[in-house]
């Protein structure tokens, strides 16, 4: 039986209200630069993260439009809620992408005035974006990010925080801290980097210039250019689940240059002695 931890189809807000969004334009300034008008502001309490279940996969929407998915600080949170209901559940793939033609516009800046002087609140805004972020990395169950559209700053670092990242024909990445005078998380930079490289992960950095869907993938940043959503997603959930956890645990350690782990060796041995691989093989035999 499925874990009832959401419900397949859109899910309803907590109070049964409709979900709206007041639509209203947002002062624009630049890639991954975007700033709420006080209009906008007031619909962040509305939950701007869309759950819902598509057989054996999860789908997790920004819904956020007017604001091209720009997290708000007190969003994070409830990112990680979403991730969190994803994880106790028996899906076997989740997806992440955004509404409205764009990715994430990065944080929402209209919050950073605010912090302004406040140290705790800086520390806030910046352990639970980490939490956040480190929740996604850590699901034990394959991730993918469907990129369309404007990917920005902290949306770059969601993207890379996921396994595998398909860039859509009208994508473009950009990581634009430099041009406000603050950094990006050394957490972010040190996945960037193992990515792309230094030379290029400098490149973003210093210049807070795009990178458009093709050469994304041309530099290590996507692993997929154009409408490959549902290739992948095929792909993915042709495999057994057992084996995709194992090795994505594995990935995970060869990442932090473990080469050698006897918990893997022991789920090896356990899975190539098991009646499931036994019937997959067979099944491969009779095509």
């Amino acid at each position: 039986m499925r874990a009832p931890t959401f419900a397949r189809g859109r899910p309803p807000p907590p109070d049964g209200s409709p979900r709206l969004y007041d639509g209203r334009a947002l002062a624009y300034s630049g890639p991954g630069l975007f700033f709420a008008t006080k209009n906008a502001r007031r619909g962040m309490a509305r939950r701007m993260f869309l759950l819902e279940r598509n057989d054996d996969y999860a789908r997790l929407t920004l819904h956020r439009p007017e604001a091209r998915n720009a997290i708000p600080a007190a969003g994070w949170a409830e990112f990680a809620d979403a991730v969190g209901r994803v994880a106790a559940s028996d899906v076997r793939l989740l997806v992440v992408t955004g509404a409205g033609g764009a990715f994430c516009a990065g944080a929402d800046l209209g919050d950073f005035p605010a912090m302004r002087g406040d140290e705790a609140a800086v520390t806030r805004f910046r352990t639970d974006m980490r939490a956040a972020l480190d929740a996604l990395r850590a699901l034990a169950i394959p991730t993918l990010a469907v990129v369309e559209g404007a990917c920005y700053g902290a949306g770059v670092a969601l993207a890379i925080a996921c396994d595998i990242r398909v860039a859509a024909n009208v994508s473009e990445f950009a990581i634009t801290p430099a041009k406000i005078g603050i950094s990006y998380p050394q957490e972010d930079v040190h996945r960037l980097v193992a990515l792309i490289g230094p030379g290029h992960a400098a490149r973003m950095l210093f210049t807070a210039g795009k990178v458009y869907g093709g050469e994304a993938v041309e530099i290590g940043l996507a692993d997929y250019h154009g409408p490959r959503e549902q290739e992948a997603i095929e792909a993915i959930l042709a495999n057994d689940p057992e084996s995709l956890i194992v090795l994505k645990r594995a990935i995970g350690l060869a990442a932090a240059n473990v080469r050698t782990d006897p918990e893997i060796d022991a789920r090896f041995d356990a899975l190539l002695a098991s009646e499931n691989a036994a019937g997959r093989l067979e099944a491969l035999r009779r095509k």
